[in-house]
């Protein structure tokens, strides 16, 4: 799926990152890293990341956790789950290939981390682009009725362990063609060696309880870490430009650009012709936004 891109792996704190890379022939060409989300890995971007070859340097990765890359142990506060953590990860992964500044596109639960690396790191982010989310804090502050039952998975994941572990590992892949099955474009919509791919990471020994502390820690130590933000005042410095999918579930159920301009300097917004899954349900209308945002000052 990903043509003339060379595999690595980056180990930070013993936390090996799996992911994949591709070089502009121009050295000094912009660098993108792309974030995939639940209940998936970097395959999401099997569509998008040969174009964007052609403007910038590009990096694709494993969250820990997901895919290929490892699913260390946690605790108590679900810290090593955390977007904070996640996002030092991805810091090591650009620094490891000699990028200190780059532009980053994030999707779902990588849209999270981006949103974390963002703040803590504004040094390291150029451009930001998140697919399909609002604040982590704003949509568990402003849940509805709507939103728990389509986002049931966000309630249930951050049950005590062992619960939705044991559920879940009864048939890993039957949850995932559930979660991603059950939107609006259905299973069709993902091209057979991508969900094949899906799958495989899927049943990966301790892909079950990552997932689960991934949730965990959102509803716990990042609401923490999103509070002291907002306590003090910190803001998203760079350009953020976020796109909700028109049929999904959070541009009919939150006001995303309103609260994202609580949360970032720089904030616009846009929607595309599809539902969640924004890369593999509308890749063009997405490489056509992506362009004209990371090439607005990359030129």
């Amino acid at each position: 799926m990903f043509e003339g891109f060379t595999r690595f792996d980056v180990t930070r704190r013993g936390v090996r990152l799996h992911g994949q890379i591709r070089r502009h022939s121009d050295a000094d060409a912009p660098a993108m890293v792309l974030l995939h989300g639940h209940p998936q890995t970097h395959a999401i971007w099997h569509h998008v990341a040969a174009p964007l070859t052609r403007h910038f340097h590009v990096v694709l990765m494993d969250l820990r956790g997901y895919g290929d890359s490892d699913k260390p142990p946690s605790d108590a506060q679900h810290l090593p789950y955390s977007k904070r953590e996640m996002a030092l990860d991805v810091l090591a992964v650009m620094l490891h290939h000699g990028f200190e500044r780059f532009h980053v596109l994030g999707h779902d639960r990588g849209a999270r981390v981006a949103h974390r690396l963002g703040v803590d790191h504004p040094h390291a982010v150029d451009r930001m682009m998140l697919l399909d989310i609002a604040p982590t804090l704003a949509m568990y502050e402003g849940t509805t009725d709507a939103f728990a039952r389509a986002y049931w998975h966000w309630f249930f994941l951050i049950q005590p362990a062992p619960l939705p572990e044991t559920l879940i590992g009864a048939d890993p892949v039957a949850y995932l063609h559930r979660v991603m099955g059950s939107r609006h474009a259905g299973l069709e919509v993902f091209a057979p060696e991508a969900l094949r791919e899906y799958e495989r990471c899927a049943l990966q020994e301790g892909f079950v309880h990552a997932m689960c502390e991934d949730y965990r820690a959102a509803a716990g130590i990042d609401l923490e870490h999103d509070r002291a933000d907002v306590a003090a005042g910190r803001k998203l410095t760079q350009p953020l430009r976020v796109l909700c999918g028109e049929y999904g579930v959070v541009h009919p159920n939150f006001d995303v650009l309103a609260l994202w301009q609580q949360r970032a300097e720089q904030a616009s917004y846009g929607t595309t012709p599809s539902g969640h899954y924004i890369p593999e349900e509308a890749p063009q209308a997405l490489l056509d936004e992506a362009l004209a945002f990371f090439l607005e000052t990359s030129a």
